[in-house]
């Protein structure tokens, strides 16, 4: 499960952080480790990137430690360390998932393609969650804390996926 948290919602936006969990959505057992990255927006905006004003005045409406996680110069990393780090993440993986694909995916293969990078993974690779709980229901807990980490937003969104494949008696092809 990937997660961005962003400036904006267009595919060209500035990405703050990026969540990633590997998860079996056959089972209920909890995500492995995950992945965190806080990402240098200033790298990206003098590249070009862009930045919604609604979205940012959105961001600062956000309770304090929210807009600081999001917003905060601390912990920053360029951009080829993320899609690095990411890559390693993703060695093994099958099924990429996100809660809206033209979200997360769109962003992310933007940014690789705007850097002259290669996408990581194949378009059928992709999974959206979104479409699954709009069909199955959204058995997310609504007002959690928590909400835009990426990171935590991943887990809970993964534990959903796992939670309707139960529900609806999915089970791992033969």
């Amino acid at each position: 499960m990937l997660d961005l948290e962003t400036l904006g919602t267009l595919p060209t936006c500035t990405i703050l952080t990026l969540g990633a969990v590997k998860f079996d959505p056959y089972t209920l057992r909890d995500p492995g480790p995950g992945l965190y990255l806080r990402i240098d927006a200033d790298e990206q905006i003098a590249r070009g990137r862009d930045v919604q004003e609604d979205t940012l005045q959105w961001w600062m409406n956000q309770a304090e430690d929210v807009r600081e996680e999001a917003l905060g110069l601390d912990g920053r990393v360029p951009v080829e360390t993320m899609y690095r780090e990411l890559n390693r993440f993703l060695v093994g993986v099958k099924n990429i998932w996100a809660q809206g694909p033209v979200f997360d995916i769109a962003i992310l293969e933007n940014i690789y393609r705007q850097y002259g990078w290669p996408v990581p993974w194949q378009y059928w690779q992709i999974c959206d969650s979104r479409t699954l709980f709009a069909v199955h229901g959204d058995p997310r807990v609504k007002g959690k804390v928590g909400l835009h980490n990426a990171l935590e937003d991943c887990v809970s969104q993964a534990q959903a996926v796992q939670q309707v494949y139960k529900r609806a008696g999915i089970q791992k092809p033969a």
